[in-house]
């Protein structure tokens, strides 16, 4: 294992899957993200407006150097569909040593 601190995970949730591929291509080719999980299919349910609401979603799950943060959250808000969409960091203490130099050669 390897610290990890320098790494985060981003859970951005899409309308479809046309929009969840576009959001990850895009982050992938701005070198924003060493990866990205879609995961289609997931069931939201939340308070918009004042109204409980639900609706099927898309998650994606990125993973990301902390110092490609702010841009991230930038492309995302710019391509976006919603108005408010998801962008949550999550921090990560530890993993892989191979797989945390890989995360670093691929999202600098």
């Amino acid at each position: 294992m390897k610290p990890a601190a320098k790494f985060a995970i981003v859970l951005v949730t899409a309308p479809n899957l046309k929009t969840a591929r576009a959001l990850a291509k895009a982050a992938l080719k701005a070198k924003l993200i060493a990866c990205a999980n879609l995961v289609p299919k997931i069931e939201s349910h939340y308070w918009w407006q004042g109204k409980l609401e639900s609706g099927a979603e898309v998650l994606l799950i990125l993973k990301t150097s902390k110092s490609r943060l702010a841009a991230l959250e930038k492309l995302i808000l710019a391509r976006h569909p919603y108005g408010t969409p998801e962008f949550l960091v999550l921090p990560l203490s530890a993993g892989n040593r191979r797989y945390l130099d890989w995360l670093a050669a691929n999202s600098q």
